[in-house]
């Protein structure tokens, strides 16, 4: 049920989990600073370079991501309007960047790694009373949920197109939602069944 995580080994899969996150959050940072398009589009390509890596499991978790298009072209054509084109265009290419380097930290680390790579910073900054095992579940639930609700959407897409030829209909997102908010309620329970601890854990 929960997916994302690419079975085809690569050098990513070796390293650790936080240098991974603190490579994310780096670049990030950079990309945000970056205003040139041309340097966007090397980073981009150089993303795209390190997809093919995953074969064909890396071409269909592009294919995967799909569904980002549109918003990101709405976002892009604000930005235009505010800016110009060159701006709009420039965002586009940044926040894309960003989405897939955060895919494929995804892709590349089990969420027992992200656990417990992010506990000691949870550790750190949360208050004694907070769980932080808990906060480090539901960060990771959500990185590696992303992608599978993606895949999803685009299935659900693709087959009420190949029948209709017409535009998503809204009644068609209800069921997308209602089938979301029954898969959470799935693995809550399946949580449960396992006996994950949600009370505080002491800390000295």
């Amino acid at each position: 049920m929960i997916g994302g995580y690419a079975t085809r080994r690569t050098w990513l899969h070796r390293v650790p989990a936080g240098t991974k996150l603190i490579a994310l959050m780096a670049c990030s940072l950079a990309l945000l600073s970056v205003t040139d398009l041309r340097i966007l589009v090397v980073v981009l390509a150089l993303i795209g370079a390190v997809y093919l890596q995953f074969g064909r499991e890396g071409w269909l978790r592009l294919r995967a991501l799909r569904p980002l298009v549109l918003l990101l072209a709405i976002v892009g054509a604000f930005q235009a309007y505010a800016t110009g084109w060159a701006g709009g265009i420039a965002l586009i290419v940044r926040l894309l960047a960003m989405i897939l380097l955060a895919d494929l930290v995804t892709m590349t680390t089990t969420m027992s790694a992200l656990m417990d790579a992010m506990a000691p910073v949870l550790r750190a900054v949360c208050p004694r009373s907070v769980n932080h095992r808990k906060i480090s579940l539901a960060v990771a639930l959500v990185l590696r949920f992303v992608p599978v609700l993606l895949a999803q959407w685009q299935a659900r897409q693709e087959a009420w197109q190949a029948r209709t030829n017409r535009r998503v209909p809204p009644r068609l997102i209800a069921a997308f939602v209602a089938e979301t908010l029954q898969l959470a309620d799935h693995v809550a329970e399946a949580l449960d069944a396992r006996g994950f601890d949600a009370s505080p854990t002491p800390r000295n």
